[in-house]
């Protein structure tokens, strides 16, 4: 079982690049933006690799970080999901930003893959919605998407997941796509800590989308 190759970039193509490994150059499966992040490489490249054995082939996937290789993996197990819709998935949506996607329940993100209908982003969706976590994680921005996602506190005074929420959907109901919100306040949220007024996450979420800061 192959879990990393590393060596020189012989070739590459729309989907699929060559690497070649003390001589031999070993096909391997990646994402759009894999590709474009190591296709003019000069010198030495290393790849976490993920090998699937089939009854009729052996395909090696590559991705440019084990945060890829995760979310890789997540996604397979979705019904209906294989390897190539995957990393077509993530040619669109890089990990961090489909951890937030599934984490704020953005369909139409996920129908920008071609591949992915209504119906299967919805699977993708209930299925994941519980793990946008674990794809998260390696970016730090986990705490901040629990906070958001978590249900209101029965008290007088709003949670922050409750202000969170509804900061999510001011941002949205100004024009702006759920992901990008829910990444903006999740900033908002990860910057101010807990007990935030609503208000202070709007304005804050709209400095950074005003900004074009990258959660």
């Amino acid at each position: 079982m192959i879990a990393k190759l590393t060596g020189r970039i012989d070739s590459t193509s729309s989907d699929s690049v060559v690497l070649d490994v003390g001589g031999v150059g070993y096909l391997v499966f990646c994402s759009a933006r894999t590709i474009a992040a190591v296709g003019g490489a000069v010198g030495t490249v290393s790849l976490p690799i993920e090998t699937h054995v089939r009854e009729d082939h052996i395909h090696l996937y590559g991705f440019l970080d084990e945060a890829e290789r995760g979310a890789f993996r997540l996604l397979t197990t979705v019904q209906g999901v294989g390897a190539k819709l995957a990393l077509a998935i993530l040619s669109v949506l890089p990990a961090d930003i489909l951890a937030q996607a599934i984490a704020a329940a953005d369909r139409a993100a996920l129908t920008q893959a071609p591949g992915v209908g209504p119906k299967l982003a919805v699977r993708i969706l209930t299925e994941l919605k519980d793990k946008a976590a674990l794809i998260a994680a390696p970016f730090g921005v986990a705490s901040a998407l629990a906070l958001a996602a978590a249900p209101a506190a029965a008290t007088d005074a709003p949670s922050t997941g409750a202000a969170a929420a509804d900061a999510v959907s001011a941002l949205v109901n100004l024009g702006y796509g759920r992901t990008e919100a829910f990444a903006a306040v999740a900033r908002a949220t990860r910057s101010r800590g807990t007990d935030v007024p609503v208000e202070t996450l709007i304005r804050d979420g709209l400095a950074h989308l005003a900004g074009g800061e990258r959660v």
